[in-house]
């Protein structure tokens, strides 16, 4: 709050310390490091910018040792480039700003395709998981147990 007292903003800046998922949830874009925060992100749909800044030398040793296509768990899962990620130098105010910018502004069709590829990763990371978990434990339950519990079909 001292530091936004001290600069002039044309946009509104809010601090809150509701979760993280409200605050995405709510959000127009969403700037954050790469990690779970991006995954969460596009569980909720939201439009981001992935950045990511490592120390020196573990950059060097990663740089030499793996070489992904993409570090941002959304286009990791994709395949593609769904979202904008930014590593190292690369992390600036300029190209932040441009990427965040293109989501208020000129295209709102990225947004949307964005959202749409987010529905499908979603949909395929669901899978039924709590139904086929409870037929795994199950079937774990009634191999151990003479009587079965379920009839697991």
């Amino acid at each position: 709050e001292a530091i936004l007292e001290g600069h002039c903003y044309q946009h509104h800046v809010y601090i809150t310390d509701k979760p993280a998922r409200d605050v995405m949830i709510a959000a127009n874009a969403v700037l954050l490091a790469s990690g779970t925060a991006a995954l969460e992100a596009m569980l909720c749909k939201r439009p981001m910018v992935v950045a990511y800044i490592m120390g020196g030398l573990t950059y060097l040793m990663m740089k030499r040792m793996y070489k992904p296509d993409y570090f941002a768990l959304p286009n990791i899962l994709a395949g593609e480039l769904l979202v904008p990620e930014y590593l190292q130098a690369d992390v600036n105010a300029t190209n932040l700003a441009s990427s965040l910018a293109q989501f208020w502004h000129q295209d709102s069709q990225k947004a949307a395709a964005m959202h749409e590829a987010f529905l499908r990763i979603h949909e395929s990371l669901r899978c039924d998981a709590d139904k086929r978990a409870a037929k795994a434990v199950l079937q774990l339950l009634n191999r151990h147990d003479d009587s079965p519990l379920v009839n697991v079909a």
